[in-house]
This record gives C-alpha cells, structure tokens and sequence, in this order.
C-alpha cells in the first residue's frame, strides 16, 4: 500500500491509500475555500454526566446533494471535489464541517453555574471507501476491504497520538434513516478528547463480568 499525504486548498489535510506503488498523487487542489471553522464547544449535561458537542458550523454542511454534485466523487474536469484525483483507492481527509477539531475559537463567558464547558478539541476525518458512487462496502473486492481497514489502523495509530485525544472511534456512515447526508460510500473516524459514553458502559461491564467470572468477555479487551 502507498501512502501519500497532500494539502486542499483551505489548508486541511488528504491522505491517498493506494492500491499500486506507482500511483501518482501530485493534483493540486484549484476551489477557492473560506478556512476552516473553529472547533466547537463542548458542553457539560450533568443530568446525563455526558458531554455535549456543540458546532452551529455543521448547519451549513452539504446535505444530500444529487449523483453529479456528490463531494466524495473524484474531481473530472471543471468539477472540483473533495478529492483533487481524478481516481482513487481509498481515500481520508479531514472533514469540512468537523464536530471536533485542533482550531481552538474564544472561549465565550459564563453560560450558567452548572453548565462546564471548554473546547471541541480533537479530529474528525471523512473515509471515502472507493471511488464508485454507486458502490457499497459489501460490494468491494477483498483487497479494497483490506485497503480500507489498513487505512483506519493507521489513521487510529496517528489520532491516538494527538494531544488531549483519550479515544479514536471508526465508523460507517451508511442509509438517510441514521441522518446520513451523502450517499456515496463512506465512513468517518472521530477522535474524541473524552471517552464516550456507551464505550464507559461496555467497559464497566467488561470489568464487572472479570470480577464475577475472572475471565473476559466481549468486551474484556477494548
């Protein structure tokens, strides 16, 4: 597998996973971008003792565009995407409306005595699975399958080594009926400053079920 690492134009970052050592990933990427957004804000619920990301940016995200306008495709022509290739293998970049992100905005003042906040530190980056639109996970070649969990194993092993990160989780996003806004083949990988919440729970189960059994389950190993 070759990895390449590029810049887009508003400065975030792309990585080509290829399939073939002599891929040539030199396109520059020609979109004029606004920069990135700051990160969001988390906020403190103490009633559910979750944190609660708030980022108003991700309002204005692209949101179920039609085949011919989809982001994710390779760029052909005067049509410009997310990927300045004209082709792809697998493809991660960081997502243009992240929840979570490095870019720190003012911290504004105090929203109530009970409400802790602090910034959406972390990262958050888009999987593009293949370049085929009309394609799925389940419909991909074995090796592209090993291509795509080559690519969030390395992704997983850098994000985990960012700052103030305590969880890097990878997922598919797949079918509107779970809220997803693109339909091409895709999953995200979201590297969290906190433990989540159902991930705590799995835990706790695990260390409960070594200390009634002392053995593991599941979940002994997460």
């Amino acid at each position: 597998m070759k990895r390449t690492e590029v810049r887009l134009a508003d400065g975030r970052e792309l990585i080509y996973f290829d399939e073939r050592d002599d891929a040539v990933r030199d396109q520059p990427d020609r979109r004029e971008l606004p920069p990135p957004p700051p990160a969001s804000q988390l906020r403190y619920d103490p009633l559910t003792d979750e944190w609660v990301a708030i980022a108003v940016h991700r309002q204005t995200r692209t949101f179920l565009p039609p085949a011919d306008e989809c982001p994710l495709d390779p760029s052909v022509g005067d049509r410009r995407t997310e990927i300045p290739a004209s082709d792809y293998d697998v493809v991660v970049f960081e997502n243009r409306f992240p929840s979570l992100s490095s870019r720190v905005a003012d911290a504004p003042g105090e929203i109530t005595p009970f409400t802790p906040f602090r910034p959406g530190l972390g990262r958050c980056e888009v999987v593009c699975f293949t370049s085929e639109h009309n394609a799925s996970f389940a419909s991909l070649s074995p090796t592209r399958v090993r291509t795509v969990i080559d690519a969030l194993a390395d992704r997983t092993v850098a994000l985990g080594e960012l700052p103030g990160v305590e969880q890097v989780f990878c997922f598919e996003n797949r079918g509107v009926e779970i809220g997803v806004t693109l339909h091409h083949p895709h999953g995200q990988i979201y590297a969290y400053p906190f433990v989540t919440p159902r991930t705590r729970t799995m835990l706790a189960a695990a260390r409960r079920h070594a200390e009634r059994t002392g053995g593991g389950n599941l979940y002994a190993y997460v």
